[in-house]
């Protein structure tokens, strides 16, 4: 099984190989958050779900980053942050549509007896665990928050 470390180290390779800087950019940026992670514990093998986290990280970063370009009136800063985060976005597993999350979380909600916001830590607790790297946090809370209010 190719490991996400793998992976971004070919995309380096035919990125390099096509001189797509931007691609570059992003790759090297994801290959140094796996590095950093990795030697942050000790020299250990980064789980799925640990990729997943990083490249999480990475994609709220840009986000983020293009949002604030934006409101500073520098869209040429904004769109190498849009780029590089949709190349990032394409190493995600597919994020899930919205009818998919509203199904899945209702399960979460029955099986935990939640029944107000009071009880939304329980619910988001198993969702994020779930539906890890399939729909980003801020959405799983906004639609928990509609569905328990």
């Amino acid at each position: 099984m190719k490991t996400l470390e793998n992976k971004i180290a070919e995309s380096i390779k035919e990125a390099m190989k096509s001189k797509d800087k931007t691609r570059l950019d992003a790759l090297r940026a994801v290959k140094t958050a796996i590095q950093l992670e990795k030697t942050k514990g000790g020299s250990k093998e980064l789980s799925p779900a640990d990729e997943i986290k990083i490249l999480q990280k990475l994609v709220k970063q840009r986000k983020e980053s293009a949002a604030i370009y934006r409101q500073q009136n520098r869209p040429d800063l904004a769109e190498v942050e849009e780029k590089q985060l949709e190349i990032i976005q394409d190493f995600l597993p597919a994020q899930i549509s919205d009818e998919e999350l509203e199904s899945v979380l209702k399960q979460i909600i029955e099986q935990t007896g939640a029944s107000s916001m009071r009880d939304m830590g329980k619910v988001m607790g198993m969702a994020t665990g779930k539906l890890a790297g399939k729909a980003d946090g801020k959405r799983i809370s906004e639609m928990v928050k509609r569905l328990l209010s």
